[in-house]
């Protein structure tokens, strides 16, 4: 019987790569929005990725489009910090090649400030907190992988209090 152990080191070693490189990819997805790096956004996406913040009270549409509209929506924060937690993250296949496509499922919490309400200083509390889940569908590309979709789903909000 051959020895197959090398070959299953190099498999799995692969696998550990993708999925530090997609790790690094939703991380700087929550950089990008909370520092409103809104060409970083852009360059995380394939050319035809979308984004859907539907049940967020946002758009769903092309990248341009989302992150046009996120600029506007988010400049009414001047702190954002998006913890992107409990991340499950599944291989798939596209034209036979096995893990060329990725799914993330992964819960967020989601605290803001408003701007101009004068605790504008680092020690001011959030104003706006909420929370959820991600679906980040994914795609490895010449430029590594890249996000096609993602879905976010919010169960929860706290507003501020009058």
């Amino acid at each position: 019987m051959p020895n197959t152990r090398p070959m299953t080191q190099r498999v799995e070693l692969a696998t550990v790569m993708d999925r530090l490189a997609v790790d690094e990819l939703v991380t700087a997805y929550a950089v990008a929005v909370d520092d409103g790096d809104w060409a970083a956004y852009r360059e995380l996406f394939t050319p035809d990725g979308r984004a859907d913040y539907r049940s967020a009270g946002g758009i769903e549409g092309d990248v341009d489009g989302v992150a046009a509209w996120l600029a506007e929506s988010l400049g009414l924060f001047s702190m954002r910090q998006h913890l992107i937690v409990n991340r499950r993250v599944r291989f798939g296949v596209l034209e036979q090649d096995a893990g060329d496509t990725a799914r993330v499922g992964a819960d967020y919490v989601n605290p803001m400030r408003l701007a101009g309400q004068g605790n504008e200083d680092h020690g001011g509390a959030p104003d706006f907190v909420c929370g959820g889940r991600y679906s980040f569908g994914l795609l490895r590309t010449h430029d590594g992988w890249r996000l096609r979709e993602v879905v976010v789903e919010e169960k929860w909000r706290r507003l501020p209090t009058p």
